[in-house]
């Protein structure tokens, strides 16, 4: 079985449009750097530990797609920062962008024709490209409402265009 274009367009789609839920961009557009470590009253998350987790679970799944010999990082230490803040301004750059190009990256695996989405990823013998695909999307949005959220309780949103 070889993948259909349309499936390709539909989960580019699906990572990078913003349809029934916003962008990672949205989410992070016009963030005060100063603010990035505040959590709400009553929440468990700053704007900082999402980001920073999206980028290591986003780079995660990249590496089990990409890499034969991939080692499960230990759960949940590895895929969450241990401070609600990040270290510098710098790093919370890096991890945007990290988030960004990593995102780019697997949208590249899915334009990929040379690559069957419904082949297992090199490490699996049961995980599919296409598996791994929508589960990043699924896991993107879910966090990308949180830092929603958790802008909209520390009275961070920009006004304007609203992301559901």
């Amino acid at each position: 079985m070889s993948t259909p274009p349309s499936l390709r367009e539909h989960v580019v789609n699906l990572l990078t449009v913003r349809q029934a839920h916003g962008t990672f961009e949205d989410a992070v557009a016009q963030m005060r750097v100063d603010r990035v470590g505040d959590r709400p009253d009553g929440m468990p998350y700053s704007v900082w530990e999402l980001v920073e987790h999206l980028r290591r679970a986003q780079r995660d799944i990249l590496e089990y797609c990409r890499d034969p010999n991939y080692e499960a990082r230990e759960w949940p230490d590895s895929y969450w920062p241990d401070t609600a803040g990040p270290p510098t301004p710098e790093a919370w750059n890096e991890a945007v962008s990290g988030v960004q190009d990593d995102h780019d990256a697997l949208c590249a695996m899915v334009r990929d024709e040379r690559l069957d989405l419904y082949d297992t990823v090199p490490s699996s013998d049961e995980h599919t490209y296409l598996r791994e695909m929508l589960l990043v999307a699924d896991h993107n949005a879910y966090h990308i409402g949180q830092i929603v959220t958790v802008r909209r309780q520390l009275g961070l949103w920009p006004t304007g265009d609203d992301v559901e």
